[in-house]
């Protein structure tokens, strides 16, 4: 449970927080029955769970265990989002759909989408819901062919979505990728750049490139923080910064954390009510900003 999340279900209503550590799943079952039998079946209303660390697929996997814990009318909220992938990588693929659309009448469907980092928690999520969206989706990790691989195994496994590897294991081997490709999701560990200025520009097909990075240097070169479809690379491609991104995650977070809190009737909120979110919170936006 990070700070950031404490502060988020602080300021979404919450007023006390108790963080608990080094939870693994056969704790999920005793703890959800703590918390639920202790405070009687008007009391819960006012209890929420959240579930947070950095492994996706354990974090899904407790959403489902905590739900199967519930005994009605002993019930309350439950809300996955670990390491804040699952809202980040929503908002993330929200606003790519928004830009494909409004400014190339098109959708994710069919598009050949490329995700740097694509085995960390973020990247991972973000393959599954453009896959989910009829993307064809390739991962590629800076461990190489075999770990991308590795994660889109595991990833079809539990999520059944098909995914595929990507060699990125030299700058030769990642611009032939490059050349088919229609989105670049920038998902790598901060701080480092994946897509250079001259690989933007060869890009021939590249429609939108979005990055979640905030520290320097970009993660794709020429995308600042607070672009939101700005014309990069010779091509035009349109770039989405970490900043406007995170705008959008942090508000889906935040209404989230209200929904479970408010909700009359118990709520389990997982990646893909976070990609609902995201899809209503850009939207809104995006009517404000042209009003």
């Amino acid at each position: 449970m990070s700070p950031f999340d404490v502060n988020m279900a602080v300021d979404a209503g919450y007023q006390v927080v108790v963080p608990y550590t080094d939870v693994d799943a056969k704790l999920i079952g005793p703890l959800t029955q703590d918390a639920i039998f202790s405070r009687g079946p008007k009391g819960v209303a006012h209890t929420g769970i959240f579930i947070g660390g950095r492994d996706v697929m354990l974090a899904t996997d407790m959403l489902r265990l905590s739900r199967e814990a519930m005994v009605p009318p002993f019930e309350v909220s439950v809300f996955a989002d670990p390491s804040g992938s699952f809202t980040t990588a929503a908002a993330l693929v929200a606003s790519v759909e928004w830009q494909l659309r409004h400014a190339f009448d098109t959708c994710l469907d069919g598009k050949r989408v490329l995700v740097f980092g694509g085995t960390g928690p973020v990247g991972l999520i973000a393959s599954v819901l453009a896959a989910q969206a009829g993307a064809r989706v390739s991962l590629a990790s800076s461990r190489g062919l075999d770990a991308a691989r590795s994660a889109c195994e595991r990833a079809t496994a539990h999520f059944r979505a098909a995914l595929d590897g990507a060699d990125a294991s030299s700058a030769e081997a990642l611009q032939e990728t490059l050349q088919s490709v229609d989105v670049v999701f920038a998902t790598a560990a901060a701080g480092v750049e994946v897509m250079s200025a001259q690989q933007v520009s060869d890009a021939a097909r590249l429609l939108v490139a979005a990055d979640v990075n905030a520290v320097p240097p970009a993660g794709i070169a020429g995308v600042g923080v607070m672009d939101n479809g700005k014309r990069i690379g010779q091509h035009g491609a349109l770039g989405i910064g970490a900043l406007a991104i995170g705008n959008v995650k942090y508000e889906v977070q935040q209404r989230l954390f209200v929904q479970m809190l408010a909700a009359k009737q118990k709520v389990y909120l997982g990646f893909q009510d976070a990609m609902d979110m995201a899809r209503r919170v850009v939207a809104e936006r995006s009517s404000l900003a042209a009003a």
